[in-house]
């Protein structure tokens, strides 16, 4: 992974990584809280030989008092001295435990020591310092006497008394948050890069085109609101997840171009992927956009479809299949212009036999016979047999992959149980990508809207121009209005427009004015005026 991926990642899982800092700053805290205050009292020595009577004997004093300041640095703390200090204050302590108190240190290149004494206590901490001084200074006298001397060639003397010190050195609480922060913010981040890293789900077009074997010709945004408005005719009709499917529509259309009839099933790996409305959002679109379409919920163990569109169950595929009534009666028309839906009819006991059998082929040839596109709603791949089974007798199969649910393996699964029967996906759709995402954005729809304006909107029918064909225009004029009342009350829930050729053929007659236009104006000519019936009748006569 590049620095790109890297920064996707920390995008994408802050809060994981939020939480875990967070985390981390309240351990640091709690423990910041239980610690209990040390308070630091120090003092220092200054480390001298005996008066020397030339500068010679001077310098070389003092290199000689150098070199004993780091030696003494380390026998403050031993326990000849800390044993004195204890007895001098009559602590309850051990030497080793005194010693864990004492610390001596010396700057480089002088003759001074530092001794400090860290404690809970802050007046105990400042009399153990004096004490170890002073036992120290003595101690130094002792160990720098010649035998037979009265006098030592190098002593101590005490240059800064300690003091009661008035805050305590440790715990700091700035410090100790600021280190849980940053140490929080880099474990957070280490979690999320080995979630990514160990996270097989397919979250990339690249990946999910290489695993199926297929082209992904569309991929529906998440919607939080489509638990309660799956369909498209439900929500707004220039909302993201209605453009996918107008989308996943088109691009369904370069499949097989040659073909006039095409049948298709969809079904994904796994339950909660999306497939039902998956195929019921796309038999809309198709519909839609002028074709005879036939939905059939082939999924007889789980049906949606007929709870979606509001259609009877009892009737349907199973009903045709054992031969208690004809297709043509068992079809049920919705109230879209063009969608016809064939439910899944009663619950058999057997669905994988009857969706293998001689009618289910015959049924399939009467549907391709009759539509134009055939959508068979079948059950997910890899708990049943049923979709694979299906796919051996139509045109091919469409993958619906719920994106960071489905993990390559199962996607890996779902292609293989298809090749087993000789089928093979012919094509997949990423389903809930998200809406805003840099990583996962392109081609599988930004989720950005391009809804007109009211202002817009009024002008627009202000200003259409009467289409060129008005084949359907009282139809479509009627429909329009109560479309439009229906948008006023509600402008969120308003059913979607299903006929657009009145927007065609304006469109048509407006490009065919202007083409005039400007193909007159590059002439040099001025706009012609409308030809009277007097006009148009000398003509004929002259003709």
């Amino acid at each position: 992974m590049d620095l790109r991926d890297y920064l996707t990642i920390l995008r994408h899982r802050w809060l994981l990584i939020a939480s875990v800092a967070l985390g981390v700053v309240a351990l640091a805290a709690l423990a910041t809280w239980r610690t209990t205050p040390q308070y630091s009292s120090s003092t220092d020595l200054f480390i001298s030989t005996s008066q020397a009577s030339d500068d010679g004997q001077a310098l070389q004093g003092s290199q000689f008092s150098i070199q004993r300041v780091k030696s003494y640095a380390e026998m403050v703390n031993q326990n000849e001295v800390t044993r004195r200090v204890i007895r001098n204050l009559d602590l309850d302590e051990t030497p080793a435990q005194l010693s864990g108190q004492i610390t001596a240190t010396s700057q480089l290149d002088t003759v001074i020591l530092t001794i400090t004494v860290t404690d809970p206590s802050p007046e105990r901490a400042q009399r153990i310092a004096e004490t170890t001084a002073d036992v120290f200074v003595g101690y130094v006298g002792e160990l720098e006497t010649p035998p037979g001397k009265d006098q030592a060639t190098i002593k101590a003397t005490v240059t800064n008394q300690a003091t009661a010190p008035t805050s305590p050195v440790s715990p700091q609480p700035l410090r100790n948050l600021g280190l849980g922060l940053i140490l929080g913010l880099l474990l957070g981040a280490g979690i999320a890069v080995l979630r990514e890293t160990l996270d097989s789900s397919v979250k990339t077009h690249k990946q999910l085109e290489e695993l199926a074997e297929a082209p992904v010709i569309g991929a529906i945004p998440f919607d939080n609101a489509a638990d309660g408005a799956p369909l498209i005719s439900e929500i707004d009709t220039y909302s993201p997840r209605a453009e996918a499917f107008r989308v996943l529509r088109t691009n369904l259309q370069f499949i097989d171009p040659d073909a006039n009839k095409k049948v298709f099933v969809l079904s994904s790996a796994l339950p909660g992927e999306g497939k039902s409305t998956t195929a019921v959002n796309l038999a809309l679109a198709l519909a839609e956009g002028g074709q005879k379409v036939a939905l059939v919920e082939g999924d007889m163990r789980r049906p949606r479809v007929a709870q979606y569109l509001g259609l009877v169950e009892a009737v349907g595929l199973t009903t045709v299949l054992v031969g208690r009534v004809e297709l043509p009666d068992a079809m049920q028309e919705t109230g879209v212009s063009g969608l016809s839906v064939l439910s899944s009819g009663k619950t058999p006991p057997n669905p994988a036999e009857l969706l293998q059998s001689r009618a289910m082929v015959a049924l399939i040839e009467q549907l391709r016979a009759e539509y134009d596109v055939v959508l068979i709603d079948a059950p997910p791949l890899l708990p049943v047999t049923d979709a694979a089974l299906i796919s051996s007798v139509v045109d091919g199969a469409v993958l619906v992959v719920r994106h960071g649910k489905t993990t390559a393996d199962q996607v890996r699964a779902a292609v293989d149980r298809l090749e087993g029967v000789g089928a093979k996906p012919v094509a997949a759709v990423f389903n809930m990508t998200p809406v805003k995402s840099g990583r996962y954005g392109y081609g599988y729809g930004y989720g950005y809207g391009y809804a007109p304006t009211d202002s817009d909107s009024v002008e627009a029918a202000e200003d259409r121009p009467e289409p060129m064909s008005t084949r359907r225009g009282s139809k479509r004029r009627a429909d329009t209005t109560q479309q439009q009342q229906q948008r006023q009350a509600h402008p969120l829930t308003a059913p979607r427009r299903t006929d657009r050729s009145g927007d065609l053929d304006a469109v048509q007659d407006a490009v065919g004015r202007q083409s005039r236009t400007r193909l007159d104006a590059s002439r040099g000519l001025e706009d012609p005026e409308p030809e009277t019936d007097h006009q148009r009748g000398e003509r004929d006569d002259e003709s």
